[in-house]
């Protein structure tokens, strides 16, 4: 019996992402095309590998069974690939471009998964706003690019993060533990404005639009890493981007508020590239996304 590697990447796939869809995603294929690639190993294996129910698909017993045979099958060939095609498909150096949060928050957890995976590449990261990453990528001053959730119709553009946008405050600070915070409350605090200019962004403006009198913004940065520090040092509260503040709502040195009028508002962190260019970085960084969304 002779198994098709393609068709065993694509149930590694479908598992590790967790939907038929989202593997289309990041191999770069339809959903039907993903969905043939099962049914045909699914023949040659004489077993089915999913349940499908509905939208939902839930992996059988003969499919967990094989699971850790495809991926050592398709670790086995993709180091064999990489191992003869090295010199003409990898480059000995990418170049990166990423916002200033990416390469803050970001970069220092993707780099060391992605040089597990290239060792014998070498990287060099630049950082820029979005529009200016955007230009660099179609001017191929830069490979791969990290942008704000923007599509470009000569680029590749891939969701790689959703990150949710929260009212963060420091520790024992007097909002924490009430159990509803009015928006004449936070209006009324010392805020700290972190302004990216994404247009999502402006939806946290649009939370004091019905106001009387306008929030009490002390300081407004485009940094983030400013924003948070003046958190951390009780200048005042501020809504940021989870990412960014990890550690510090970890640590207990910064306290995360929920507010109704935020749900739902988020920073989109998109790759992009020029069509067919660095496929296999690509499909490593995609991946590497889903594990940050999954966190």
């Amino acid at each position: 019996m002779t198994v098709n590697i393609e068709n065993v990447e694509a149930f590694v796939y479908v598992i590790h992402c967790g939907s038929f869809n989202k593997a289309a995603e990041a191999l770069y294929l339809s959903q039907p095309s993903v969905t043939a690639r099962i049914q045909s190993l699914e023949r040659d294996l004489d077993c089915r590998l999913f349940d499908r129910q509905g939208k939902a698909v839930r992996i059988t017993e003969e499919g967990r069974r094989f699971l850790p045979y495809a991926q050592q099958l398709l670790l086995t060939y993709q180091k064999g690939k990489l191992h003869v095609n090295r010199k003409k498909s990898l480059p000995e150096e990418i170049k990166i471009g990423c916002t200033v949060t990416v390469s803050n928050y970001v970069v220092p957890e993707l780099l060391p998964r992605l040089t597990a995976h290239f060792p014998n590449t070498h990287y060099k990261f630049v950082t820029g706003t979005t529009d200016e990453i955007v230009g660099k990528v179609l001017n191929k001053e830069v490979d791969i690019g990290f942008v704000r959730g923007v599509n470009h119709p000569n680029l590749h553009s891939v969701k790689f993060y959703e990150d949710p946008i929260s009212l963060y405050v420091y520790e024992n600070h007097p909002f924490i533990g009430m159990e509803r915070l009015s928006v004449e409350q936070i209006a009324r605090q010392p805020l700290v404005f972190f302004e990216c200019g994404a247009l999502d962004w402006l939806r946290i403006h649009r939370i004091f639009e019905n106001l009387d009198h306008p929030p009490n913004i002390r300081i407004q940065t485009d940094n983030s890493e400013m924003a948070k520090r003046l958190v951390l040092g009780r200048t005042g509260i501020s809504f940021l981007p989870g990412l960014s503040v990890r550690q510090e709502v970890a640590s207990g040195k910064l306290v995360p508020l929920r507010m109704p009028e935020t749900d739902g508002i988020a920073l989109q962190t998109n790759v992009i590239s020029n069509p067919g260019e660095h496929g296999q970085f690509l499909n490593e960084i995609i991946a590497i996304g889903q594990q940050f969304n999954a966190q």
